[in-house]
């Protein structure tokens, strides 16, 4: 039987450590060894310690804990086509992009307040807006301050790899345990359509010379990192018609270097970004077409699919940005660190997982007795936790899973803009919305309203709220042998 429900959103809204301590000794366990029934067992347990709670290396871990960025790299020894880094934007979505860039010092300031705030808090990223790496004077001061203050925190970075090697040994004795690099080619004559320009050696370098020092760069840094047991996660950016054939050939290179992961990406070319490949007119991959391609690449490196393509100043669960809160000019000058609401979330959530982990084998075991053969597109309303938890209104994203008698896997996400607008402009955001599902078979959300759903099932898309608040995949199985069964009747509920 399943535990008590405990509510994530309410631990999480609280002002209290104390209430936060006194949810995590309500279970049956009050201590963060437990939850070890959550491990894949495919993973060693020595992996799993370092990735557990780390929402970009781990698609289970993603559903409790979030990430934070500090934007104090602005410097960038490479020019990308597909990047146009922005510094006082807080409208765009997307890597190379913050609201104000931080000193060191302002830094820790803000991931002090960010972690007295933000009891799901578990790792510190620096992710640009330019190049970690290239501006490590300031990428190293901050993590020393921060590693000073929250000595329990994940630190990462993300690079592309041009300067890596020169830092590979530094990483490993600050105790950097993550590090992204992004890859997009292997073949300089591909690497020159991507990227204009490298500044390298202390000289700038054009064409196939800088495509052939930046790929020799980042398999060199790859290497390194793998020999020193630093866990790799490769991001590569799908460009239709320039590297998205190529990329089969990336995941090769990246698997036999040792990378844990493989990400890729949806090209972003939207022409009000600025950049040189949506000024252009080079289109990007949908959802479909990205599915498709990942779909090919399972069996090389293993695929990350939950990636959101974060802001260089994100904070919060993936999918669910609050960095607009955290701004400097709404931080104290002055604060202390108070560890009390992050550790105690982290009892809590040790309770949920492996009452999540006992619901998903059991919901594997069920669409694995289903006789008739096929598959099931499911997207999902959440807010996180690994329920079904979010109004259809009020959702900004929905996560995807795909169903089949091999099991229940997260298989992407599509991103839109919120249906309910206090009555204006509902009907275009409604079609919006069934244009992003496109290839969706149902639809599970905590409420619907009649309206959304008759138009979405003549669409052909099914919607439900029936499953409103149950554990995702634990509901999915049970639509899943519902809709090869007899009983039909939830499949309209």
């Amino acid at each position: 039987m399943s535990a008590p429900i405990t509510w994530l959103e309410s631990l999480t809204n609280t002002t209290s450590s104390g209430q936060l301590l006194t949810a995590a000794k309500s279970g049956d366990c009050a201590s963060s060894s437990c939850g070890s029934s959550s491990r894949p067992t495919d993973m060693d347990l020595a992996t799993w310690e370092k990735v557990k709670d780390h929402p970009c290396f781990s698609e289970e871990a993603h559903h409790y804990f979030a990430r934070m960025h500090v934007a104090v790299a602005p410097a960038c020894n490479i020019q990308c086509n597909y990047c146009n880094r922005k510094y006082d934007c807080a409208n765009e979505s997307r890597p190379g992009v913050v609201s104000e860039k931080l000193t060191p010092d302002q830094a820790l300031r803000k991931v002090i307040a960010v972690a007295n705030e933000v009891p799901q808090l578990s790792v510190l990223g620096i992710a640009g807006p330019g190049d970690a790496c290239y501006d490590w004077k300031k990428t190293r001061a901050t993590f020393e301050r921060v590693a000073s203050e929250i000595p329990d925190i994940k630190l990462c970075i993300s690079t592309n790899g041009l300067a890596l090697p020169e830092h590979v040994d530094e990483l490993a004795e600050m105790n950097i345990s993550h590090v992204t690099i992004t890859i997009n080619m292997v073949d300089p004559a591909v690497g020159e359509k991507i990227y204009p320009w490298i500044f390298y050696g202390h000289r700038r370098y054009t064409g196939i010379a800088a495509a052939k020092i930046l790929h020799e760069q980042q398999m060199l840094g790859l290497e390194m990192l793998s020999e020193r047991g630093i866990l790799t996660k490769v991001n590569s950016v799908m460009i239709p018609g320039v590297n998205d054939q190529h990329l089969i050939e990336v995941n090769k290179w990246v698997k036999e270097r040792g990378a844990f992961l493989h990400n890729v990406m949806p090209l972003i070319s939207e022409p009000a970004h600025g950049t040189w490949f949506g000024l252009a007119g080079q289109r990007g991959p949908n959802a479909l077409e990205l599915k498709a391609f990942q779909d090919r690449l399972e069996g090389g490196a293993k695929l990350m699919r939950h990636c959101r393509q974060c802001r260089a100043d994100a904070v919060g669960l993936l999918g669910a940005d609050r960095g607009q809160e955290f701004t400097l000019d709404q931080i104290p000058l002055e604060l202390d660190y108070d560890g009390g609401k992050r550790h105690a979330y982290r009892e809590v959530v040790a309770r949920i997982r492996d009452d999540h982990s006992a619901a998903k084998k059991e919901a594997i075991a069920t669409v694995a007795s289903v006789n008739i053969p096929g598959s099931l597109q499911v997207a999902v309303a959440t807010k996180g936790g690994g329920r079904i938890n979010e109004h259809f209104g009020h959702a900004k994203e929905f996560q995807v899973y795909e169903a089949s008698q091999t099991g229940i896997k997260f298989v992407g996400h599509r991103k839109v803009e919120p249906y309910c607008h206090g009555g204006w402009g509902e009907d275009a955001t409604l079609g919006d919305i069934i244009a992003a599902l496109e290839g969706i078979d149902f639809v599970l959300c905590a409420r619907i309203g009649d309206c959304p759903k008759k138009q979405l099932l003549e669409a052909g898309i099914q919607a439900t709220d029936a499953f409103g608040y149950d554990y995702i995949e634990a509901a999915i199985s049970a639509l899943y042998a519902t809709k090869h069964g007899s009983d039909r009747s939830q499949l309209t509920a």
